[in-house]
């Protein structure tokens, strides 16, 4: 059995509860998004998002989910200055959950992106195959740097 880290100071016991603690925001879940979907790796990157998230935020949240072991960072081997994030294993097991959001709001909200909440649809399995297929590849070439 994998040892697990000790959890910080909770409200409760509750596993919502831990969820919403560590992921409670919209800001994580659009960061989580970036990484899965569009691939971003970078503070830049994250910057450039169309939801216009302040520097401040960012720099928060990024730090919340390293915190909670759901990203780690690197240093970039093109500029040892520079950070580049990754989705955890931790990170990545969160892919089915942001999928069931997007079909959520898809099916009770008007939405955009419908090439993606149709793909999704189509076949969910092979969607989530292919996120986590980017991951393990993008995992694999930055542990060779």
């Amino acid at each position: 059995m994998r040892k697990r880290k000790p959890s910080p100071k909770r409200r409760s016991g509750c596993p919502l509860n831990a969820s919403v603690e560590m992921l409670g925001d919209r800001w994580s879940l659009l960061i989580l998004r970036d990484m899965m979907l569009r691939g971003f790796r970078t503070y830049k990157e994250f910057l450039k998002s169309h939801e216009g998230i302040a520097t401040n935020i960012l720099a928060d949240r990024l730090r919340k989910l390293e915190a909670h072991g759901i990203i780690t960072t690197k240093r970039d081997p093109a500029d040892g200055r520079k950070l580049i994030y990754l989705l955890t294993a931790k990170g990545i097991d969160l892919a089915p959950v942001l999928t069931e959001m997007v079909l959520w709001a898809a099916r009770h909200e008007e939405t955009g992106n419908q090439a993606l909440v149709r793909q999704i649809q189509n076949d969910k399995e092979q969607f989530l195959a292919a996120v986590r297929q980017r991951w393990a590849e993008k995992t694999i070439r930055s542990t060779a740097n």
